[in-house]
């Protein structure tokens, strides 16, 4: 992938990565560690597609 992307694209990618991460601690404590990602978490760069 170039290193020279349009900023759109930067946004889009940028808010992937930040939905990617875990669910916050207190989301544990309220359910007991029966959520422990958030739904969207589990996307894999190989697997699924953004664009």
């Amino acid at each position: 992938m170039s290193s020279i992307k349009k900023s759109i694209i930067k946004d889009i990618l940028v808010k992937a990565n930040r939905v990617r991460k875990r669910a916050p601690v207190w989301v544990f404590s309220k359910t007991n560690r029966k959520v422990r990602n958030s739904p969207k978490s589990n996307r894999n760069w190989r697997r699924s597609n953004i664009f």
